[in-house]
């Protein structure tokens, strides 16, 4: 099957199984008390004028997906380009101009450029394990040592599920489930046709689903 033949199927796939017609395989959000996009739109406004706990909701939001995108994108320095990220972030925030969905989008495409350079000033490793992501933080109002660890593991198992993935279309999917990005925005990240992603991310999922692992990747996404 052709991809736009696979493309239209899609298409007419979710437009049966969502009544709105909406044929954008929408990104998951995580349960709990995660903040909205109203809370963080208010938190980026206020980050723009210095407010420091503006600033720091949206690190607490957006540094797990960012940290998780890394870890396929840069394995062997997700620590370094997420700091770098964040360096340039704060440096440019007070002229960047754009809501909430649009930060997300700028954030992950600095993220990707940091990455881009880190890769051409390193020796490649001609194998690179997956580092274990450590950014998941238990609020001890909220969960239990039990819980944080169950969590914690079914995070590690997801990213290293995707990292199995060719990385091209690994990282698609980051983009596109973990990251929360709109299929136009990792088209122009990723240098790809939106129908492209779209498929891309579809196949993959296809796959990942035959894995029984992959269940720990819904807890995640």
């Amino acid at each position: 099957m052709t991809d736009s033949a696979e493309e239209h199927e899609l298409d007419a796939t979710q437009r049966r199984e969502r009544p709105d017609g909406d044929a954008d395989l929408a990104p998951a959000r995580p349960s709990g008390a995660a903040p909205t996009d109203v809370q963080l739109q208010d938190a980026l406004d206020r980050a723009r004028t210095g407010d420091e706990h503006g600033f720091a909701l949206l690190w607490r939001t957006l540094h797990p997906p960012l940290l998780r995108y890394l870890t396929v994108r840069s394995p062997d320095a997700r620590e370094d380009v997420a700091s770098e990220t964040w360096v340039q972030v704060v440096r440019d925030l007070p002229g960047f101009g754009g809501d909430v969905d649009e930060f997300r989008g700028w954030l992950f495409t600095i993220a990707r450029n940091r990455a881009i350079d880190h890769g051409r000033t390193r020796v490649r490793r001609s194998t690179v394990p997956v580092a274990a992501p450590s950014e998941h933080v238990a609020d001890p109002l909220t969960a239990s040592a039990e819980d944080d660890a169950v969590a914690r593991s079914s995070t590690e198992e997801a990213v290293r599920l995707v990292a199995s993935l060719p990385v091209e279309q690994a990282e698609m999917v980051m983009l596109r489930v973990v990251a929360g990005l709109d299929v136009a925005v990792v088209a122009r990240l990723v240098g790809k046709k939106p129908g492209t992603v779209r498929v891309a991310v579809h196949r993959a999922l296809k796959e990942l689903a035959r894995d029984p692992r992959a269940r720990a990747l819904g807890k995640v996404v």
